[in-house]
């Protein structure tokens, strides 16, 4: 098995390409297999999030680029920049995974939230896209720039957006009050 544990920034040759869907690529741990079938064991520091076009190195020194799928999303646009605020603030107000990009945010489809924001005045399409959600504020400091069409992004460290609370509690609907 193909034991994969280090980020790198560049590699002359790749042995393999994965392609993996967001919800794989956010995990830590993976245990998968490559399109040749051999297995392969992904080992990232916690917290890690995989993005299009990321590099591992194997422990055998073979590389294996990260191919983001693409997946059923919906592209939300707003005839202004301002008026896509709105649909921006409602959908991080319920802790929806948003890809913002130049004029769009892109989410997973929902019916419930294509409604919203709809009702906001937005335009919501279907469609099949590689979906790169922003960074939490609390993530680790790497930003990544999405330009429409292009197969690329752009990292840059910031460090942390917020100041990092040393213990804090998530408020969901679903929590008792006393």
């Amino acid at each position: 098995m193909l034991i994969l544990n280090s980020k790198i920034e560049h590699a002359d040759a790749v042995f393999a390409r994965l392609v993996l869907p967001y919800e794989l690529r956010e995990n830590s741990r993976l245990r998968t297999a490559l399109p040749s079938g051999e297995e392969v064991a992904i080992f990232t520091a916690r917290g890690t999030v995989l993005r299009h076009n990321d590099l591992l190195k194997g422990d055998d020194g073979r590389i294996v680029q990260i191919v983001a799928a693409e997946e059923p999303t919906y592209r939300v646009v707003c005839d202004t920049p301002h008026n896509l605020l709105p649909c921006a603030f409602h959908l991080g107000n319920r802790h929806t995974q948003t890809e913002v990009g130049d004029g769009f945010l892109r989410i997973y489809q929902d019916s419930v939230l294509k409604e919203m924001l709809e009702g906001l005045g937005a335009t919501v399409v279907e469609e099949s896209a590689r979906f790169e959600p922003e960074a939490g504020a609390y993530s680790g400091g790497v930003h990544h720039h999405h330009h429409d069409g292009d197969s690329h992004s752009h990292s840059h460290a910031h460090g942390p957006l917020a100041p990092i609370p040393k213990y804090q509690k998530i408020h969901r609907p679903s929590d008792q009050h006393s």
